[in-house]
Formats: C-alpha cells, sequence, structure tokens
C-alpha cells in the first residue's frame, strides 16, 4: 500500500492538498506525447501523477511517466508550478483534492511508448495545434505551453476552463 491509499484509509474521502507532476514530452518533430485515460474514460492528459513519500518532484515525474508510458526520461526543465481553487479533483472513488502540480519538459528519453493497461487506452503525439478536444486535466497547462511554442493563442483549447476531474 502506498502513501496516499495510508493517507485514505486514515482520512476517508476529505479534502487534501497532494503533489504532482506531469511531463511535456517532446519528440523529434515538435509534437508532445498525450495519454488517453481509463478514468475519466476517453479524456486525454498528459503523462504523470502523485509524489510519494520521499521523493523529489524530479523523481516523481520520472516514476509515474516509466510506469504510464515505458519511458525513461532524462533531462528535465521546470515549466511551471500550478495550484489554486481551480485545481480540485474528485477520484473516481470519490476521494477529494487539491493538487499542487509541477510541470517539466523534455526532450530526452529513451525506449519506446507501451500502454500501462491499468490506466491508459493509448498513447499518441500531437502537434500543439492539433490537441484533441477531449482534454481531461492540465487546460491550463496546456495553454501555456501552447502559448510558450508559439506565442499565440491555440484555439483548440478555448474549451478548457474548468480543472475538475469529473
Amino acid at each position: 500500500m502506498g502513501y496516499i491509499e495510508e493517507l485514505r484509509a486514515i482520512i476517508g474521502h476529505r479534502r487534501v492538498i497532494l503533489n504532482g507532476c506531469i511531463a511535456f514530452i517532446e519528440n523529434t518533430q515538435g509534437q508532445i506525447l498525450m495519454q488517453q485515460r481509463k478514468y475519466p474514460y476517453g479524456k486525454w492528459g498528459l503523462p504523470g501523477g502523485l509524489m510519494e513519500l520521499g521523493e523529489s518532484t524530479e523523481e516523481t515525474v520520472k516514476r509515474e511517466v516509466l510506469e504510464e508510458t515505458g519511458l525513461k526520461l532524462g533531462k528535465l526543465s521546470l515549466f511551471g508550478v500550478y495550484s489554486g481553487k481551480n485545481y480540485l479533483c474528485i477520484a473516481q472513488n470519490g476521494d477529494e483534492f487539491y493538487v499542487v502540480t509541477t510541470v517539466y519538459t523534455t526532450s530526452e528519453y529513451q525506449e519506446e511508448v507501451s500502454v500501462n493497461d491499468e490506466e491508459s487506452l493509448t498513447f499518441e503525439w500531437f502537434y500543439v495545434h492539433a490537441l484533441p478536444d477531449n482534454i481531461q486535466d492540465a487546460g491550463t497547462v496546456l495553454l501555456s505551453y501552447c502559448f510558450h511554442k508559439t506565442r499565440e493563442p491555440v484555439p483548440c483549447l478555448t474549451c478548457v476552463s474548468n480543472m475538475m476531474y469529473r
């Protein structure tokens, strides 16, 4: 049982603050890797997850990406840290938490993408101007990244304004 499961055994579904990490993984064509998730079913997001006790944010994102994608990440660059009232998450089992998300970028990775059947339906590479419409989380983060890369608004993300995981 991991830290979050142990914590939930004590506090139930009450709201807490958790630390998470995600990564913009960019290939040589300038596309970013996105994950189509099992929960919420069919929604797209960035690979990553929640921190375990004793981990650094870099260790968290590398572990989560390896577990979810099979990719071993190399050098990471800090992109930003996101938190606040718009980052309330409600898990499928009813657990509620505000997430403080540390976001990294990298173009250094080894191995080939493989799907972890427990969490993912598939992974695909997308250009920032051709992202899928059905984006679950990290909408604000994606907007920031796309603007950073292109210096112009990205129309496909104008519908992403609510960060709730519902």
